[in-house]
């Protein structure tokens, strides 16, 4: 795997990832059935594309893995405690693992587990029990007690319980492979490699580098052959002795996490109220958050985030910008820094596909051709500064970042062009409804930005978006006797793809603009009315979220990542959109959902988990594949809860609007440490539903 930070592949149309392997958007493979829609884009010859190969490769299930993450260090465990170099064990820096094995004897034998959790985005900590003294009973007279750390540390504590003294024998057996992530997911890591003595430890060679491991205090003896280290500790009764591994990749230095710097992109905001999940959901989605920070390599000051852990370790553009809009709340640092960061990737103006911002593909279920995140990312781009500019984004980096969201306008037109639609060219032209909801936002947002700012080009979007409206209302919904739905595409001959899923729920994202105003959407009353009604219904929501397509539809799945799962991210979406448009009742049970998931998931929400119906004292059921932490779901734990204070702010204007959901479908929520205009802002949303500003900064005025 790539050193996480670098970038995504050149053109819209590489297949490449951050992996040498299918990534979680793009996993399992499509199984060869037969869709309503099949591209039929011709080949250099003139002759069809064939079919592509179904592939029958498993990624190793990570669902029950303990991971330790401060990028770019990675822990990958087990709840044994013991590295044994089975699976994706061991400590992974840059997606190359320095350590597969770890294993501890104490008096010959190994601990036995009793305890294994994480204890932080970085840290686990495991304990395991040993009974070592002759005719003592049942009774376990030592404790082992391992605290993992993903910056490739971890400290070894024997807590002695005995009445009389012990004199402990301790082997700690090494290995690895210095293998690739992407390798040790398809089964071609190698064997170990010989070890060598260093030092006060141990070290590992290959053409790929070297790794070693040393330790605190040094052993008493060390065996290169069998990769052991020994030590024999005299514990007097009740006391304790500790051994501290630092296991380190050679030239690369101690692994600095961008999330643990002095000066952290994001705010340390902290939440309280009646529900027992909203406090730990946002510390520990900041937390999750912190871990996954990204540094630009050539430009160390901007930071960005990585789509998600371990399959996603690098900068995916679409996920890291809506992950950058969606904790707008906690300060403007990381989106300035990501926005930047893409930026540096945009096409040149003499390029074919100038001004958009390129990015790998995305499978998009069973009835779909994958789509292309780069036009997804390239649509964000001007919603994300436009949005950080009504947050508190100083116009001096306004102005620095403005050209490139112009030349993503500027796409925008060009690829328009006369028609109405933004199709997609890598699909046949197919006109994707997730697609014109983010060039009709692009559009509204991008002028109001462009006007604010003193340039040309907003009548002409304006125009646009209003032409797009008109001709969307009429042509992308569906008619039927239970109401009607809008359509998931339309093909270039006119056909109408008519699968609900939660794309749909884009629909209803119109974005922020000057003022608080929210964007006029897309669909009319009636047909935003029937888009809540279907998103509340019973085979849309499962209880713990939104499937991501509809549960009476053909070819649903409910683990399928795109045809049947509950994708976090597009829930949270959905649960904003439904109440900035007044559906309360079902954005209120879309949240109660996922803060019930939050819970069964120890508050760390993954990417996505299984779409199957809630009843009684089910849990949701984890997908194997799914990416924990995430940028989007930790992200959607941000804007879950600052949604129910419906924080509408204008920070060029001194103003800030409060619209919470009057409903109070969680009762009481206090939020402190938020950032608005760069400065604490502190809101308290009552049992009534009323908001009350608690902290704010000087001269800034409320909005009605």
């Amino acid at each position: 795997m790539p050193e996480p930070g670098s970038r995504e592949p050149s053109s819209p149309t590489d297949q490449r990832r951050t992996l040498a392997l299918p990534s979680s958007e793009a996993w399992p493979p499509p199984l060869p059935v037969s869709r309503p829609y099949r591209s039929s884009s011709p080949t250099a010859e003139g002759r069809p594309a064939p079919a592509r190969p179904h592939r029958s490769t498993d990624l190793p299930p990570t669902h029950t893995a303990i991971l330790c993450v401060a990028l770019p260090g990675l822990a990958i465990s087990t709840d044994q405690g013991q590295l044994t170099g089975q699976g994706l064990e061991g400590f992974y820096r840059a997606g190359r693992r320095i350590l597969s094995r770890c294993q501890i004897r104490v008096a010959g034998r190994e601990p036995l587990a009793v305890q294994a959790r994480s204890t932080a985005a970085d840290r686990a900590r495991f304990v395991g029990t040993l009974r070592v003294s002759p005719g003592a009973g049942p009774d376990p007279d030592v404790v082992v007690e391992r605290t993992r750390h993903a910056d490739g540390t971890e400290r070894i504590r024997l807590q002695s319980t005995a009445h009389r003294p012990l004199r402990l024998p301790v082997e700690v057996s090494l290995g690895t492979d210095l293998a690739d992530l992407s390798e040790i997911a398809s089964g071609r890591a190698g064997a170990e490699l010989p070890a060598m003595v260093r030092d006060s430890g141990l070290c590992w060679t290959s053409s790929r580098g070297s790794a070693s491991v040393t330790a605190d205090p040094p052993p008493a003896d060390a065996l290169a052959s069998a990769g052991l280290l020994r030590w024999e500790f005299e514990l007097p009764p009740g006391g304790s002795v500790s051994v501290e591994l630092r296991v380190r990749l050679d030239g690369a230095g101690p692994a600095r996490a961008a999330g643990r710097a002095a000066r952290s992109p994001l705010a340390g905001a902290e939440a309280t109220g009646d529900h027992p999940a909203v406090q730990a959901l946002l510390r520990t989605s900041i937390e999750d958050l912190q871990a996954l920070l990204l540094r630009d390599p050539a430009h160390p000051a901007d930071t960005h985030l990585a789509a998600g852990v371990p399959w996603r370790c690098g900068l995916a553009p679409a996920e890291a910008l809506a992950a950058g809009r969606m904790t707008l709340p906690l300060g403007t640092r990381l989106a300035v820094g990501t926005l930047r960061t893409l930026a540096r990737t945009q096409y040149p103006d003499d390029a074919p596909r100038s001004g958009m911002i390129p990015g790998p593909r995305r499978d998009a279920g069973v009835h779909l051709p994958p789509s292309c995140t780069g036009t997804e990312a390239t649509l964000l781009f001007p919603v994300l500064l436009a949005e950080a500019r009504r947050w508190g984004l100083p116009e001096q980096e306004t102005e620095e970042l403005l050209p490139a969201a112009e030349r993503c306008l500027a796409w925008l037109r060009t690829t328009v062009g006369e028609g109405t639609y933004l199709g997609d060219p890598q699909s046949g032209g197919l006109v994707r409804c997730e697609f014109q909801a983010h060039a009709y936002r692009a559009a509204l947002l991008g002028a109001d930005l462009l006007d604010a700012c003193g340039r040309p080009g907003g009548t002409g979007l304006r125009q646009w978006a209003d032409a797009l409206r008109t001709v969307f209302r009429k042509e992308f919904w569906i008619d039927d006797r239970g109401g009607g739905r809008p359509a998931a595409a339309r093909a270039p001959d006119g056909r109408l793809v008519p699968q609900l899923g939660a794309a749909a729920v884009h629909l209803l994202d119109t974005g922020l603009m000057g003022g608080g105003r929210q964007a006029p959407g897309l669909l009319d009353k009636m047909q935003t009315e029937q888009l809540a009604r279907l998103l509340g219904s019973r085979a849309m929501d499962s209880g713990w979220g939104l499937r991501g397509l509809g549960a009476k539809e053909a070819g649903y799945n409910p683990f399928g990542h795109r045809s049947g799962a509950v994708r976090v991210h597009e829930t949270a979406i959905g649960v904003t959109g439904l109440a900035a448009a007044g559906y309360e009742r079902e954005a209120g049970a879309l949240l109660r959902g996922l803060l019930a998931a939050a819970e069964a998931f120890g508050h760390r929400l993954p990417e996505m988990y299984a779409g199957e119906q809630r009843s009684g004292k089910s849990a949701p059921v984890p997908h194997p594949a799914a990416c924990r932490p995430s940028a989007t779901a930790a992200a959607a734990g941000v804007l879950l809860l600052t949604t129910l204070a419906g924080i509408r702010p204008d920070a060029p204007a001194r103003t800030v609007t409060l619209r919470p959901v009057s409903s109070a479908p969680v009762g009481e929520i206090g939020l402190t440490g938020l950032r608005v205009a760069g400065v604490p802002f502190s809101v308290r949303v009552s049992r009534l539903g009323l908001a009350l500003v608690e902290e704010a900064a000087e001269g800034l005025q409320l909005g009605a």
